[in-house]
């Protein structure tokens, strides 16, 4: 079989590219030409030069005798490329690939939105598949920007193409090279972790989410989407936990949700100072203070979606981190 990856550089996408390789698949990743492929050590791959952005009819040209394509590349790190980047990518880029897989007669498409594409729930409320975003824009960009990507999916299924949209949840586990989910555990070995927030949320493993994906591909129904969570925790669980398996103290200070606006000002002085120095913006300290718990049983139910516990993916994800050098 022929299977075309997006984002295979990058922490899910080069998961992935693993869990095809553990049948036997030798995937076709689209990547420039100047993208590190660090990701990717040890694995088996075609490489396909080019970019989401690329026109339709060179997509499709590359996508060609492909049955399944998995689209995973996005910019998650809004806060470092900017805002408009963000749209262009995530959104743009998208349309071009479900038009491009339109085109060359691709038989499943799954495309990796987010959790945060279904806003945050209500107090005491998990969120569920039927949840759409709602937020102000501005307030979580990345969020909005995956919502907007999963209707151009919901367009495609329109016009006939079987395309299936999964959510994962904070995805932890080896082979994330740029520390975009793990930073939480990265930082707390280094002794960086100086507080507990207010909140909580959900959190997968990486290999959980590489389940959900080949399974949707496999028997997802097109245009529904997948929530691919793990275990729903508490920041005051979380960051206890991760500091025990790296061998650090805990924090004993836990900020009250009341002072998380006040800390986010302080984060946009901190960004006017330092810049992209800081690996977090203002939008994540005030969504930090929420509890973004979600319900798995749908994915539970129809993709035979694992559960691995929370302790375990930490501690799956810092030993990769020690063994590469992150810590």
């Amino acid at each position: 079989m022929n299977v075309f990856v997006t984002g295979g550089t990058g922490f899910v996408g080069a998961n992935l590219v693993a869990g095809l390789n553990e049948r036997g698949i030798v995937p076709r990743v689209l990547h420039r030409e100047t993208s590190s492929l660090r990701a990717l050590g040890g694995l088996q791959f075609a490489s396909a030069i080019g970019d989401v952005l690329d026109p339709v009819a060179r997509l499709a040209a590359v996508m060609a005798d492909c049955e399944w394509v998995f689209h995973v590349a996005a910019v998650a790190d809004y806060w470092r490329q900017g805002e408009a980047w963000l749209y262009k990518v995530n959104v743009d880029g998208t349309k071009r690939m479900l038009a491009a897989a339109q085109q060359a007669g691709v038989k499943r498409f799954v495309f990796t939105s987010s959790l945060a594409a279904m806003g945050v729930p209500e107090r005491d409320e998990l969120l569920t598949e039927s949840h759409g975003f709602n937020l102000p824009p501005h307030r979580f960009p990345y969020g909005h920007s995956k919502y907007l990507a999963e209707l151009e999916v919901r367009s495609a299924v329109r016009q006939g193409l079987e395309a299936v949209i999964v959510n994962p949840a904070i995805v932890l586990g080896p082979r994330d090279v740029n520390e975009i989910s793990g930073s939480i555990i990265t930082e707390a070995a280094r002794g960086n972790v100086n507080f507990i927030l207010p909140g909580g949320s959900n959190f997968v493993a990486v290999a959980d989410v590489v389940a959900g994906q080949l399974a949707a591909a496999e028997r997802g129904r097109p245009g529904e989407r997948y929530i691919l969570g793990g275990e729903n925790v508490p920041y005051d669980v979380v960051i206890p936990t991760i500091c025990a398996i790296v061998g650090r103290k805990p924090p004993k200070l836990k900020l009250p949700g009341a002072l998380m606006p006040f800390a986010a000002v302080g984060v946009d002085v901190a960004r006017l100072v330092l810049g992209n120095r800081v690996p977090i913006d203002a939008n994540q300290v005030r969504i930090a203070r929420k509890f973004i718990y979600a319900d798995m049983s749908k994915a539970r139910q129809e993709l035979d979606l694992p559960q691995t516990p929370f302790a375990t993916m930490v501690e799956q994800a810092y030993a990769w981190y020690r063994e590469n050098g992150f810590v």
